[in-house]
């Protein structure tokens, strides 16, 4: 396992690039499951995630090859219905093979994922969805068994208790391309990712009306084709990667950016007070340097187009630098805020009231050995450690692997210092500590 050491106070310049977005990637490579042509794979970004899910495709019989530096090409001519635990455990987002292989095969059995580090996210709607679309679903020894030969179009609502399930409609939507009928499906979710599938689905032959609300109309056909697909920008990097630039007070460019995809984002930052300019026809967004006071915020994490749960860790330690009280509540993940006690051990002063943080910005942070506990926490220790006094070492940044493509590249490049070392160079005392 690989360290990184981030010397802070270093300002930032210049202009990055973000990568595609993994959230889009690894149900778009479920979906090339639903056809036995070619896909082409565009703008893939090189994290584990992807080679897990390339790996789980290759065991479902699909021929899956990388044939350039963010290009795949899939070709699932036969496959396999079940996908067994010790693939599956890996990545729980495997578990949006559920809807592709029923409406290929209209069979499947698929290991649980279990639950995660940010608490757990069940997948009683994905049964319902299968249900409802005709299939007899049943969960034993840790497994989902669907028997689809009744798969069929209905009306689905896909609303739970947290709103919209974004994987969950993916399933849905994927299940429903090639079920008899039409399928209504209200409530689904319709964030950029879900739009990206759809749109990919529609190239394969998909009758899908309705793309980018939270009403879909879906027309079965019989059979989907191949398709060349590039997918769409991370708006979660590129919002990371912005707000290194705000938590440093520095200047910074990102792009390959779609700025309609980030408003809940760029409103923050504006009742903060950090400086940016959108330029959408370039796929641009730029932080700039400022030495006024940033303002506290009050957020809460929402379905899109609300503010995104994969960025409240990054905001909160942007708000742990700035002066007065700011009030963080989660409402997609209420137990997604592992990082507060590593942030609290760099001088950082968060209490939790609930689903909510309450931040009492600080004048600095002090480098200190800290611990990832999942993705989105990474990236926060990270902004934390840019912005401290001093040296911070953080473990555990394979979690930091799963959905940044050579973050410490794109930080050196703007002038931070950050070093992916082995776990041997963490000095013997910081082991102890931490």
């Amino acid at each position: 396992m690989d360290v990184f050491k981030i010397e802070g106070g270093h300002s930032l310049s210049g202009t990055v690039e973000a990568g595609g977005a993994k959230n889009a990637a690894l149900p778009i490579f479920a979906a090339t499951l639903l056809t036995g042509g070619v896909c082409r794979i565009n703008g893939v970004p090189d994290l584990s995630d992807i080679r897990f899910m390339a790996k789980i495709l290759r065991y479902l019989g699909a021929r899956v090859d990388q044939v350039g530096p963010h290009t795949w090409e899939i070709e699932a001519q036969e496959v396999h219905h079940c996908a067994p635990y010790d693939l599956v455990r890996q990545m729980r987002a495997s578990i949006c093979l559920l809807g592709p292989v029923v409406g290929r095969l209209r069979r499947t059995e698929v290991s649980l994922p279990g639950g995660c580090v940010i608490g757990p996210r069940p997948i009683d709607l994905h049964l319902k969805g299968l249900s409802r679309l005709g299939c007899k679903v049943d969960v034993r020894n840790g497994y989902v068994e669907v028997d689809g030969s009744g798969l069929c179009g209905d009306y689905l609502y896909l609303g739970g208790r947290h709103g919209s399930t974004v994987t969950g409609s993916a399933n849905m939507i994927m299940a429903a391309v090639l079920a008899p009928g039409t399928t209504r499906i209200e409530s689904v979710a319709c964030e950029p990712e879900v739009v990206d599938l759809c749109q990919m689905l529609v190239k394969m032959g998909a009758k899908i009306h309705g793309i980018g609300s939270h009403y879909l109309k879906i027309e079965g056909v019989k059979e989907l084709h191949g398709c060349e697909h590039t997918v769409v920008p991370d708006r979660i990097e590129a919002g990371t990667l912005l707000l290194a630039g705000a938590i440093t007070k520095s200047s910074v460019t990102v792009q390959n950016v779609i700025p309609g995809h980030m408003r809940a984002l760029l409103d923050a930052m504006e009742s903060s007070g950090v400086p940016f300019e959108c330029k959408p026809d370039q796929r641009q967004i730029s932080v700039f340097e400022t030495r006024a006071t940033l303002k506290p915020v009050e957020i809460i994490t929402l379905p899109h187009p609300g503010f995104p749960t994969d960025l409240q860790a990054q905001m909160l330690a942007l708000m742990a630098v700035t002066p007065g009280l700011s009030f963080i509540t989660e409402r997609v993940y209420p137990n997604r805020f592992m990082h507060v006690p590593e942030l609290l051990r760099m001088g950082a002063h968060v209490s939790m009231e609930g689903a909510s943080a309450v931040v009492n910005g600080v004048n600095r942070l002090n480098g200190a050995p800290v611990m990832a506990s999942d993705l989105r926490a990474s990236a926060a220790l990270v902004l934390a450690g840019l912005a401290a006094e001093g040296t911070t070492w953080i473990q555990r940044i394979y979690h930091l692997d799963r959905g940044y493509e050579e973050l410490e590249s794109k930080l050196n490049l703007l002038g931070a210092s950050v070093e992916r070392l082995p776990q041997d160079a963490l000095p013997s005392d910081l082991i102890e500590d931490s």
